[in-house]
């Protein structure tokens, strides 16, 4: 029996060079191939988590960071000041990060994941301050993936080393099934 869906995750891989790779998440309704925005933060949570596991994932705010402090203090969702006067989201429960990620999806953020995620990172956060998200291509070396999170538009884009498009496929699929989200690779 086919599964029936709304939403489709489409996941593609990008050309940035020979020793980087970067793939694109985009979130899309299955009839429309319109991106998903609202509503959606349940399905990035899922992904985020399935791309992480079992590693630490973090979420860096640079940018309203005050909103996301009250935000995270309101519901207990865990979190730390960086040196650099941003943010670093270290929630574990997946529905707590997913109403952080539905509440704050007009923004653009960061996330990255490994074991160097365990560990504050002041150099990544002192950049990330100073240059955006630009920051995570010579970092990514260093974690398992960054993720370029700009859920507005329905996407989230990895950078890394060691994940490839058909890989990140493979851990998302079972974590988004039960929300009825097909995975597609487009090659």
């Amino acid at each position: 029996m086919a599964m029936e869906t709304s939403r489709r995750l489409l996941v593609e891989p990008m050309d940035i060079g020979p020793e980087l790779r970067a793939i694109a998440l985009t979130l899309v309704d299955a009839d429309t191939g319109e991106p998903v925005t609202a509503g959606a933060g349940a399905v990035w949570a899922r992904v985020l988590r399935a791309l992480a596991r079992p590693e630490p994932l973090v979420l860096d705010f640079f940018s309203h960071v005050d909103r996301v402090r009250d935000y995270c203090r309101a519901h207990a969702v865990a979190f730390q000041e960086t040196h650099a006067h941003g943010l670093t989201v270290i929630e574990e429960q997946t529905e707590r990060l997913a109403g952080l990620l539905e509440r704050f999806r007009m923004e653009t953020f960061g996330a990255r994941a490994g074991a160097a995620a365990a560990e504050p990172d002041p150099a990544l956060e002192t950049d990330l301050r100073r240059r955006g998200l630009d920051a995570y291509q010579p970092a990514c070396e260093r974690y398992s993936f960054c993720a370029i999170c700009e859920l507005d538009t329905g996407s989230l884009t990895i950078v890394s080393h060691r994940l490839w498009a058909s890989e990140v496929a493979r851990r998302v699929r079972p974590a988004l099934s039960e929300l009825s989200v097909a995975v597609e690779t487009v090659v």
